[in-house]
């Protein structure tokens, strides 16, 4: 009777184990993230098919940006999100928009193209070289510096204008996209 009794214990804590262990099951979703292998989309393409980016697609369209993210070819991209441009002021938008604007406006999407692919870990590696900041140079000629803060990559243009990457490494067939929360608006530019 005794071996009946403490095995009834034992299999209370047993089940109760299993019940809080499966309450605390914490589902991780993936879903944001992309595989570290490169799809088969170049990155104008990629780009079509993110809704949130539907304003940057527009303004790369409209200054023919869009032809040179086709390309074959080694490119990094900071796409900015539409929530990036919501922050511009309408005056800005405006300005950049204005037809007689349309060299600013590519040289602005300029700014967020680099031609080299550099995933977050090649980021990451260029400022550990360079004691937490790396610089690299986009096809518009001018600097882009990459520093940390917290575990944030923040880059930042030569105006000080800094954006935050918020999803990293997208691989596509000609690059990799990184999305990023403010659009770089250098202001010699306007």
């Amino acid at each position: 009777m005794k071996k009946w009794i403490s095995l009834i214990p034992l299999c209370a804590l047993f089940l109760g184990v299993q019940v809080c262990a499966q309450d605390n099951i914490v589902e991780i979703k993936f879903d944001h993230l992309v595989p570290d292998v490169p799809s088969e989309k170049s990155i104008i393409e990629r780009t079509e098919s993110f809704e949130n980016h539907s304003t940057l697609l527009n303004a790369l369209r409209v200054t023919n940006l869009d032809k040179v993210l086709d390309y074959t070819g080694d490119f990094t991209f900071f796409a900015p999100s539409n929530l990036a441009f919501e922050k511009l002021s309408k005056e800005t938008i405006d300005k950049l928009y204005n037809p007689k604007n349309r060299k600013a406006l590519k040289a602005m999407l300029s700014y967020h193209i680099i031609a080299d692919k550099l995933s977050a870990s090649k980021i990451l590696k260029a400022m550990c070289r360079g004691n937490g900041i790396a610089e690299f140079t986009t096809i518009q000629g001018e600097k882009i510096t990459a520093t940390m803060k917290g575990v944030e990559i923040v880059l930042t243009d030569i105006s000080g204008n800094s954006a935050v990457i918020t999803a990293a490494d997208s691989n596509q067939s000609n690059g990799i996209i990184h999305e990023v929360d403010t659009v770089f608006i250098p202001e010699k530019i306007l």
